[in-house]
């Protein structure tokens, strides 16, 4: 028998008999933790008056009403830094894609050339004889073991991943910018109650000023209230900076220099309020939404697919194949005599290292069980930090709330302590002190509402909202 009768009837059909793609089809185990019924329930921390379980808006920060706001994150969302890098990488995972889908693609070579020879005992002059080549080879990989359907589907799910991970930086942006602008709006809001504060307490010290004039105060009085003064108004510079500062932000976020700040801006002095609860839906809600969620598990279908690449180094690779050909001498170079083809399966087998290979397909197996395991990790984090984000905003709404209601008792002891010293029933001592109590409550609750804002924030970055590219 020929050898070449010998391959067709010994090694075909064993290529042949195993068509099946290399390597396991890509599911998720029923145990993950994605499929939990716990983790697709309602959140714990979501119970109280703070939180409603309506769906959440793809542009949740609309639901503050605030039409400036709207107009910084879109900007950010359009120029910010980050997410320009996120894009051009989702760029390249998509190049990759649609290189690896060309590995499926016939593929063509052009050959051609001139030889010179001459017999060196002819005794003829140079050059001798000039002989042209020109051909065409075309091949086809047939990929009866799927290697390339794998590494294609690999490549799928790592776009896909790098998309999603593009998505998490919106998220993040939009929450930044966010939180920036609300940063703002704190810094005025509390120069604000500070600066009353301050106008309060020297009034106070006027008054203080005036009756030792008329001999019902002392020096210690005046050098209390004045000291009173002093104090409060040593925090305004603090709250001026912030200001600055988070438009300096501000600037970065929307891809600008810190020194082109939006102006507009610079004078919200008005917390950002919902004119509702929270938006929080579910669990189940949580874990589609979440980009690193979805980027965790387009890991695995990627890894899940490369074991199948890995598998089929084990069999042999199989093309359709042909080529064209002239060759011959220049005068004699379109005729007959010169023209030849071939046609034929193509067979590529580098007899393998089966113990290496073996050990590829273990390392690839083992990072899909790392990535499941990661995986998990991934869902199990963003519920904790979706519960945590909503029990710290319900007990700081229960702290602001509490805060309030001081400062509303501060301000009557306030108001009680003048009038008992204007009929001559308490000492100026009282007025002070229930004035410093006031200022201290004033400046606190409005720390704890700023702060509140803030909290509402980390609860909608928690949730995952913001990616979504949609129109209007």
């Amino acid at each position: 028998m020929s050898a070449r009768r010998w391959l067709s009837s010994a090694v075909l059909p064993l290529a042949l008999s195993a068509c099946a793609t290399a390597g396991p089809d890509y599911h998720l185990p029923e145990d993950a933790v994605v499929n939990a019924p716990s983790a697709q329930a309602n959140f714990t921390a979501a119970k109280g008056p703070g939180f409603s379980q309506e769906p959440l808006p793809e542009r949740w920060w609309r639901l503050y009403e605030d039409p400036r706001l709207d107009g910084l994150v879109e900007q950010a969302l359009a120029a910010n830094t980050d997410l320009r890098v996120a894009e051009a990488n989702l760029e390249r995972a998509e190049a990759i894609l649609r290189e690896a889908a060309a590995s499926r693609t016939l593929q063509t070579g052009l050959t051609g050339g001139i030889d010179l020879s001459r017999q060196s005992a002819t005794g003829r002059p140079l050059p001798g004889v000039i002989t042209d080549n020109l051909g065409l080879a075309l091949s086809y990989p047939l990929d009866l073991r799927g290697k390339l359907r794998r590494a294609i589907e690999a490549s799928a799910a790592d776009r896909e991943a790098v998309e999603a991970a593009r998505d998490a930086v919106r998220v993040s942006v939009a929450a930044a910018t966010t939180r920036a602008y609300a940063q703002v709006c704190a810094a005025n809001y509390q120069l604000g109650v500070t600066q009353r504060v301050v106008q309060l307490q020297r009034q106070t010290l006027s008054a203080t000023q005036r009756l030792q004039k008329g001999g019902r105060g002392t020096a210690f009085d005046v050098s209390r209230a004045s000291a009173a003064v002093e104090s409060s108004a040593a925090a305004l510079p603090a709250f001026t900076a912030q200001r600055q500062n988070a438009l300096y932000l501000l600037a970065t976020l929307l891809g600008r220099p810190p020194a082109e700040f939006p102006a507009n801006a610079a004078d919200c002095s008005t917390l950002p309020r919902l004119a509702t609860g929270v938006p929080v839906e579910d669990g189940a809600a949580l874990l589609r939404r979440r980009p690193d969620i979805r980027q965790a598990e387009r890991v695995i279908a990627a890894d899940t697919a490369r074991i199948g690449v890995a598998t089929a180094d084990l069999y042999p690779s199989v093309s359709i194949g042909g080529s064209l050909g002239l060759s011959g001498r220049a005068e004699d170079f379109f005729s007959g005599d010169s023209f030849g083809f071939s046609l034929g399966p193509l067979l590529s087998w580098s007899f393998p290292n089966r113990p290496a290979v073996h050990a590829r397909i273990a390392q690839a197996d083992a990072q899909v069980r790392a990535d499941l395991a990661s995986f998990d990790g991934t869902v199990l984090e963003a519920l904790r930090q979706a519960e945590t984000a909503m029990e710290t905003y319900a007990r700081n709404r229960e702290r602001v709330a509490a805060l309030g209601r001081a400062a509303d008792a501060a301000a009557l002891s306030a108001a009680q302590a003048n009038k008992l010293f204007r009929f001559g029933r308490s000492d100026f001592l009282d007025v002070l002190s229930a004035e410093a109590n006031l200022a201290t409550a004033r400046v606190n609750h409005a720390a704890a509402e700023a702060s509140l804002v803030d909290d509402q924030i980390s609860v909608f970055l928690a949730l995952g909202g913001g990616w979504q590219q949609t129109g209007g």
